[in-house]
């Protein structure tokens, strides 16, 4: 388990000796998003979007979140219409409990159309180098009528100049069956890094090499599906466990009955051919969302429609008894990732993804939050 981890569970066991129900203890720490903070070059253009319909306050949902220094960069799918910037900074310093979504790197990177533009972020990765990487599928709409703009990508952001550095076409390694869904960026030890890309559609990982920009797909046994309804892939989960005998990759779909997990250095080969462990089955009583790790062994994770938080560190047997609940949830917002950073704290972005899904959100949108993991119940 991770330095973070440590720490984490060690302000766990302090708050539960309070017994402070929900109770967030760090209030300065904790955060509401909206779509109506959102920050635009000037009033004018706000307007202008406004009354053109490419602002629509309650079509903006954050979703996945990085954390840099003192900065949470989060992803703002354009999963309808109305979204003015798909990539967003808001500082972690902010005093109050609003942050305002800040266009990041810069405003001209969000034209929907532009393909030098980002058309719909659904995933981004801190690589531990200074170099944020984001995952734009170029599909944007996507719960409404869908409309592909422009080829899929991943960009490389350099977290110091916060200029591009890197754009990889993904183009070339999907087919018409990809829904690329999350990404995952690796080194190797002599220092060269790897993308790893969720393809739940076709039932692949892509693999990228960035130093290269070459890549290929593996395409994931049969057995990885199963339990899937109707043989249709859903979400195909990814979590990196970093360990001294080398990086394992851990995925599953969210139907599927089991675990399964690979080590990277297998997959940087594509010798995935009998490299695949089935780690272990899923409890019975629901289906596993991975949220996130600690940047070292320990993965956290949620049951499917249930708000409570678990960590599970890898290295021990996949099973209930080595499941530790490290946050009570509500019954408003879902977690939908868990990472590592500013104070050396557990952060998780929720909201009400579920209601936002369903158009049941309300007129002002899904309520979001982003907060460190040490709140929880009895």
């Amino acid at each position: 388990m991770g330095l973070y981890a440590v720490l984490f569970v060690s302000s766990f066991l302090v708050i539960g000796a309070y017994g402070s129900c929900c109770k967030n203890l760090i209030p300065d720490l904790s955060f509401k998003l909206t779509g109506t903070e959102l920050a635009f070059p000037c009033e004018s253009t706000k307007n202008i979007y406004k009354t053109t319909g490419r602002y629509v306050a309650k079509n903006i949902i954050a979703t996945r979140m990085q954390i840099y220094k003192d900065d949470a960069f989060v992803a703002l799918p354009r999963y309808r219409h109305g979204v003015p910037f798909t990539l967003a900074r808001f500082s972690l310093k902010t005093r109050g409990c609003k942050a305002t979504l800040v266009p990041y790197p810069c405003w001209p990177l969000q034209e929907e159309g532009n393909c030098e533009a980002f058309q719909n972020v659904v995933d981004l990765y801190n690589d531990g180098a200074e170099i944020l990487w984001i995952l734009d599928i170029g599909l944007v709409n996507t719960l409404e009528q869908p409309v592909r703009r422009c080829s899929p990508k991943i960009v490389g952001i350099s977290l110091k100049t916060n200029q591009v550095v890197k754009v990889v076409s993904l183009e070339p390694f999907i087919t018409p069956e990809s829904r690329l869904q999350y990404i995952i960026v690796d080194y190797t030890k002599e220092g060269n890094p790897f993308a790893y890309i969720a393809d739940g559609g076709s039932g692949a990982i892509i693999v990228i090499c960035l130093k290269m920009d070459t890549g290929f797909r593996v395409v994931l046994p049969r057995a990885v599906a199963l339990g899937c309804p109707d043989d249709v892939k859903d979400v195909l989960y990814i979590a990196l466990a970093r360990k001294p005998c080398g990086n394992v990759l851990y995925f599953t779909y969210l139907s599927s009955p089991r675990l399964f997990s690979i080590k990277t250095q297998f997959l940087q080969k594509a010798q995935a051919s009998g490299a695949v462990i089935d780690v272990g089955s899923k409890p019975p009583f629901g289906k596993i969302v991975l949220l996130g790790t600690d940047n070292g062994a320990a993965i956290f994770f949620r049951y499917k429609g249930e708000s409570d938080i678990f960590i599970w560190n890898s290295e021990t047997a996949f099973k209930p008894e080595n499941f530790l609940l490290v946050q009570k949830g509500d019954d408003c917002r879902l977690a939908t990732q868990v990472v590592a950073g500013y104070k050396k704290l557990m952060w998780a972005i929720e909201s009400n993804f579920h209601d936002y899904i369903l158009e049941t959100a309300g007129s002002l949108g899904p309520s979001m939050a982003v907060h460190p993991l040490i709140k929880t119940c009895d």
